[in-house]
């Protein structure tokens, strides 16, 4: 029986090898083409790795793109948005989960009704929103809309209804009101789904392409997403460039995860506690 254990456990751990290298083979190709020609990156049959590495397309690209102000852009975006998020997500989310009120339910569903329902839709009046305030071409177009987000309200509802209620009527015995109670006894109980809405905003930020081409024409209120499209030819691309510069985009996004992908993993699995 030992044995038999041992060895569909070694199944089971080679399978899971063979599963993480598969998912790690996209970047390990990225970092080798980032070091190729561009001759060698085109080439058929395929070169996996260059006869001689080419760092000058690390130097390449940050000649071609300016790096520092799509750096800055996309972290204050980042930043903004996280906060944003983590602030009016939790309010909101206390509110559903603690608070009774007329249509609570109703509300709540009208809430989640956004995802259901594909972003490309309402980008059209979203923009029409922007150019009416007179916000496009800032960073402000960026940030505002994604404030707030339903599925980071429903991942926090969640986890406040997954509190025991003592400790509210604890903090109501002691004169707390609804905000106080939020604020300092609930809120700080709600730490790995606060970082799991944060790690999912900061991803989805980090990575959005679409609303920012839109809105943004001015180089100089682009993100990273968008200044990498832009090496992207339409008869030819450099690819060992597109590459590094996408290796000097991803890495802040690669260590957010490894450093906090504990804390992710609790936010999502208590979530289902309730």
């Amino acid at each position: 029986m030992r044995e038999q254990s041992r060895f569909s456990k070694t199944i089971v751990h080679l399978l899971l090898i063979a599963g993480a290298l598969l998912m790690l083979f996209p970047f390990l190709w990225m970092m080798i083409t980032s070091l190729k020609t561009v001759g060698e990156s085109t080439q058929v049959p395929m070169v996996f790795f260059p006869k001689t590495p080419h760092w000058v397309n690390y130097s390449e690209v940050t000649t071609l793109l300016p790096f520092g102000k799509l750096y800055f852009n996309t972290v204050i975006v980042t930043l903004l948005k996280v906060a944003g998020q983590l602030l009016f997500c939790s309010l909101a989310a206390y509110a559903f989960a603690r608070i009774e009120f007329p249509f609570k339910n109703t509300i709540f569903i009208l809430c989640l009704s956004v995802l259901m329902v594909p972003s490309q839709v309402y980008m059209l009046p979203q923009f029409l929103i922007m150019r009416d305030f007179g916000w496009l071409n800032s960073l402000k177009a960026l940030i505002v809309p994604g404030l707030f987000s339903a599925f980071g309200m429903f991942l926090l509802r969640q986890f406040f209804m997954s509190l025991p209620k003592e400790l509210e009527e604890a903090a109501k015995l002691d004169g707390c009101n609804h905000f106080q109670i939020y604020y300092r006894i609930l809120l700080p109980l709600t730490g790995p789904g606060l970082v799991a809405v944060a790690i999912f905003t900061s991803l989805a930020t980090w990575n959005e392409l679409m609303w920012p081409m839109i809105v943004n024409s001015s180089p100089d209120k682009m993100t990273l997403s968008v200044g990498l499209s832009s090496l992207q030819g339409q008869f030819g691309t450099n690819f060992p460039v597109l590459m590094a510069g996408s290796l000097l985009a991803l890495w802040p996004m690669v260590f957010l995860f490894v450093f906090l992908q504990k804390y992710f993993v609790e936010g999502i699995s208590f979530t289902g506690t309730k």
